[in-house]
């Protein structure tokens, strides 16, 4: 990094490992540099991450189009500690920008955080339940006293509870163990669990012969999928709003891009280049219009969940407190991107019971 920015330099922990460098901001009227934080382990050089549209706006440079003429600098930063690592850099002012699930968002703002929600991405994003190959785990009601791995304190963690929950169990009913995703797969490898919930990694396991896939919430109730957004923290917005304006814009214009059925292959062969073959994005995302999941509404159904999950996470003790979605969901510039765009009505709206609406 170039000596006349080095008295701008933090630096933080992110999980346990490596050490990442953040730049702060200068002062002016504008920002010299935008910093975007990802709740994901960026993969490759660059690094890339996977299934959503801000991931596919990082692959295409696009963010960084919007803002080069202006000689805005975008950084990207990546966290292995998924959420929780997001939210320590955003309590220390080390980002802008966040692309994040809902539980580790609810947490941070019950606490005190503030931050605001401009869009949706990466919603409706399936689950998965594995075990080895020779287990008697047949279903979710067998996990009861079981060794089970899941990531705790990212987005998975309450809808993995609805769907114990929907089974007649509750989280304290297994032997719950919180392992990321790297170790859930070694784990369940070499049978050091008895089960893992987890994302579409787990069928890389199942390829090998190495796991069974027993749950899956592809093809059922919406509200046992996760969900994510972009966020922006509050003193960006209220310092800099024409910008936040551009960035929103520029998400929504990929979202446009990136849910047009003509673009699907080159869409799911981009999130692969982050690690997950394309052939099981293929399988994930069989007989869904991609505008179900890469669309940056804020609609009846998303808002609906984000209430639940700050009732869900209260009751559950994960989180300090409740508060108001509807004060924190800020939708003034996607509305404003969506008018500008003309795609006020290009995205399916889904209702509270996770039906589109006229259906």
């Amino acid at each position: 990094m170039r000596s006349d920015r080095r008295s701008l330099l933090k630096h933080v922990a992110i999980g346990s490992a490596a050490l990442l460098t953040f730049p702060l901001h200068a002062a002016g009227a504008r920002p010299t540099i935008i910093r975007i934080g990802v709740a994901q382990q960026g993969i490759g050089n660059p690094p890339t991450f996977s299934g959503s549209s801000a991931a596919v706006a990082n692959a295409k440079g696009w963010i960084e189009d919007e803002f080069k003429a202006d000689g805005i600098k975008i950084e990207w930063f990546f966290f292995k500690g998924a959420g929780p690592a997001v939210n320590e850099a955003l309590t220390n002012q080390q980002l802008d920008f966040a692309f994040q699930g809902d539980l580790p968002s609810i947490v941070a703002r019950s606490a005190g955080l503030k931050t605001k929600l401009v869009l949706a991405t990466g919603v409706r994003s399936n689950i998965y339940l594995a075990v080895p190959p020779d287990s008697p785990i047949q279903s979710v009601k067998d996990l009861q006293g079981k060794r089970v791995a899941i990531f705790k304190g990212t987005n998975a963690q309450l809808p993995i509870n609805r769907v114990l929950e929907a089974n007649g169990l509750k989280e304290r009913d297994l032997r719950s163990i919180n392992l990321d995703q790297a170790t859930t797969l070694a784990a369940l490898s070499t049978k050091d669990i008895d089960a893992a919930f987890g994302n579409i990694n787990l069928l890389r396991l199942r390829d090998k012969n190495a796991a069974r896939i027993v749950f899956t919430s592809k093809g059922q109730s919406p509200v046992f999928t996760t969900q994510s957004h972009v966020l922006v923290t509050e003193q960006f917005e209220q310092q800099y709003p024409e910008i936040t304006a551009r960035v929103v814009k520029t998400f929504v214009k990929t979202a446009k891009w990136a849910s047009d059925e003509v673009n699907r292959e080159e869409v799911l062969r981009l999130w692969a280049r982050a690690g997950t073959p394309y052939e099981h994005w293929r399988e994930d995302y069989d007989g869904q219009p991609l505008r179900v999941r890469i669309n940056p509404n804020f609609d009846p159904f998303l808002v609906a969940r984000y209430k639940d999950s700050v009732e869900q996470a209260y009751r559950l003790k994960l989180s300090r407190s409740r508060f108001e979605v509807e004060q924190w969901i800020d939708q003034r510039y996607l509305k404003a991107a969506l008018k500008e765009l003309n795609l006020e009505n290009y995205w399916p709206v889904f209702q509270p019971n996770g039906k589109i609406l006229g259906t």
